[in-house]
């Protein structure tokens, strides 16, 4: 576990405060002044009951959304301070992610899926290759480059999911229910493997989770409750 005396804070939310209109001229609040710090390197699981608010939060951390009042910062960088453009620049240098549906494009083959963060960070396409190449055979996909994403099974996708927002090497990963959609098995596997290469990585993750099996292997977990973690 990341040791707050011996690391650099990754993220630091302070105070946010997030509401969504309800009903008429009434307005539910799902984050309440809620302050989070990680650590380089830590690997954080989000748990609570549906609509409590995780997927809003990883969101607003990420620079997705966001918030009505409060602060976000990403490897000392302020998040609500940033432009749309430059937003988008640092996502794709600095950030990962990883969703309960793998998002892949269908026309596009495992090793193009996984290239394109690289291609669009600015590398030359066989450079971006080269680099799919070897986090696809990490993932135990080498045999599957030229298949398409309906040629893959739910755990294959996941995997391919996994490599493309690890391809540029992200500090911080965001993962909102990674494993959902597969069965217990595959879960099993693709948690292991998420979690051991951003381990290896020191890439700090976050992670929202309904699976009390992949939230014990975290660092740390917290519960989102009445607009705060606790």
């Amino acid at each position: 576990m990341a040791l707050e005396n011996n690391s650099i804070p990754s993220v630091v939310a302070t105070t946010l405060v997030k509401s969504y209109p309800h009903g008429q001229a009434g307005v539910i609040k799902v984050l309440n002044e809620l302050d989070l710090t990680l650590y380089q390197g830590e690997q954080v699981a989000i748990t609570g009951a549906s609509g409590s608010g995780k997927s809003t939060l990883l969101q607003i951390l990420a620079g997705l959304e966001r918030t009505d009042s409060g602060s976000v910062q990403l490897l000392q960088q302020s998040m609500h301070q940033m432009k749309d453009q430059d937003l988008a620049r640092f996502r794709n240098h600095h950030l990962g992610f990883v969703y309960q549906f793998h998002h892949l494009i269908d026309d596009f083959t495992a090793l193009e899926n996984v290239a394109l963060p690289a291609r669009i960070k600015g590398l030359a396409t066989t450079t971006a290759n080269d680099q799919a190449l070897a986090i696809l055979a990490q993932m135990g996909l080498s045999d599957r480059l030229t298949h398409f994403p309906w040629q893959l099974s739910g755990g294959e996708r996941q995997r391919c999911a996994i490599a493309r927002a690890l391809i540029n090497q992200p500090e911080i990963i965001f993962a909102d229910e990674p494993t959902g959609n597969l069965d217990q098995e595959s879960a099993r596997q693709v948690s292991e493997l998420m979690m051991s290469l951003c381990r290896s990585n020191g890439a700090t993750l976050i992670l929202v989770t309904h699976n009390p099996h992949l939230a014990g292997q975290a660092d740390r977990q917290l519960t989102l409750t009445g607009g705060a973690l606790q």
